[in-house]
């Protein structure tokens, strides 16, 4: 049953001209002062969401994104900064890009953020997606198959850092220690110091869902973050608890799992589609060059480029999404039978992340992020239940 509400930060500016017929993406280019308003909008998110009683605030790493899109590189220093501004609301990591990291580093960063906010970040660990982040950082990212590898032996190292009070791994890519004089020994272990001081729990976005993927997140318990679609949503949600299954952890359809909604509330679900139109369109024309966007041709991605190409192409609509329930835009009580709906069907799902399409500018996030904590969330969270209330923002 649905018991913890949350939203998505990117990390993104806000901007002039969006939509389909808008400034193309790589026609942005933002000076360093309006790139740094990412933390500002950060913060007066976190201190909103604490008020109005979320659960987790998650944030995205990315690097070198001049187009404001991205603006956050480390998740974890901005995460400690935000958590002692708040009292309660939590901060997720969504993704910390392993490969841009040396595993150590990473699970030394996350302890230490985990110590100093008395456990109220969550740690996140994704592949990455985005050739000019990972390939830049010396990683691999066009061979998908030596990005797994990495991938999977940096989660391997990092559980064995966060577990074990000494350890070694000796693998592909790292040897760890290696063998070196110490003091008058060979040295063979070591310890992270300092270790988290709370329970661990770790997510990662599920994306292609192959067996190999799947798997890998059972083996070690992790949890997914799954931005819901209907047509590979539910195979999605069986593929994880069948994989879960498989390791002897039985798990109804849905749970650990946090699903993602794009989320738009007006006075009617005409008004709100009409008024979500230009972030989804945003939202398309980022992510679809990246391959994010299923179901699209090349023709369709190629047409995002500009303008003029964009308006006279035949593209997925904002009505469209609402009308598969991808996008939920409509009046409170619309979102409420939607997520009711939702809810019934899949009695395991516990978390839901309800959140502002990129591009969308920071004070409507924060419109949004208000009326959906007084008109929708009490339906699912009595406000009593949600202990004392902090301070106003």
């Amino acid at each position: 049953m649905i018991g913890k509400f949350s939203t998505f930060y990117v990390g993104h500016v806000d901007w002039e001209n969006i939509g389909i017929e808008g400034k193309p993406v790589d026609g942005r280019r933002y000076s360093n002062e309006h790139l740094i308003s990412a933390f500002g909008q950060a913060m007066v998110m976190a201190r909103s969401m604490d008020f109005w009683g979320y659960d987790t605030l998650w944030l995205a790493e990315h690097h070198f994104q001049h187009e404001g899109y991205g603006c956050v590189p480390n998740i974890l220093m901005l995460s400690i900064h935000l958590a002692h501004q708040t009292e309660r609301v939590r901060f997720g990591c969504a993704f910390n890009i392993a490969p841009n990291w040396h595993p150590l580093r990473l699970a030394e960063d996350y302890a230490m953020a985990d110590i100093l906010t008395g456990g109220r970040v969550t740690f996140g660990v994704g592949r990455g997606y985005q050739t000019r982040e990972v390939e830049a950082f010396g990683s691999p990212l066009l061979d998908a198959e030596a990005n797994r590898d990495l991938f999977e032996e940096q989660v391997e190292t990092i559980m064995k850092a966060f577990n074990e009070e000494s350890f070694s791994h000796h693998g592909k890519y790292y040897n760890i220690p290696p063998s070196v004089p110490y003091r008058g020994h060979e040295l063979k272990e070591i310890t992270l110091v300092p270790r988290p001081t709370h329970p661990v729990e770790v997510w990662q976005p599920i994306v292609s869902s192959t067996p190999r993927g799947m798997d890998f997140m059972a083996k070690h318990g992790m949890k997914g973050i799954l931005t819901w679609s209907d047509e590979m949503g539910e195979d999605r949600l069986v593929k994880y608890r069948d994989a879960n299954a498989a390791q002897g952890r039985e798990l109804e359809l849905g749970e650990g799992l946090c699903i993602a909604f794009s989320v738009y509330l007006d006075d009617s679900r005409e008004k709100a589609m009409r008024a979500a139109r230009p972030y989804f369109e945003e939202n398309m024309k980022i992510y679809a060059p990246l391959h994010m966007v299923t179901g699209l041709t090349d023709e369709q991605i190629k047409s995002l480029a500009g303008p003029l190409a964009a308006s006279t192409t035949d593209l997925p609509t904002v009505e469209e999404a609402a009308k598969s329930h991808v996008w939920l835009c409509g009046s409170p009580e619309d979102v409420i039978a939607d997520l009711k709906e939702f809810q019934e069907k899949y009695p395991g799902v516990e978390h839901i992340s309800v959140n502002s399409a990129i591009g969308t500018p920071g004070t409507v996030i924060l419109e949004q992020l208000e009326r959906f904590a007084t008109e929708v969330m009490p339906t699912f969270i009595p406000p009593e239940s949600r202990g004392d209330t902090p301070t106003r923002p």
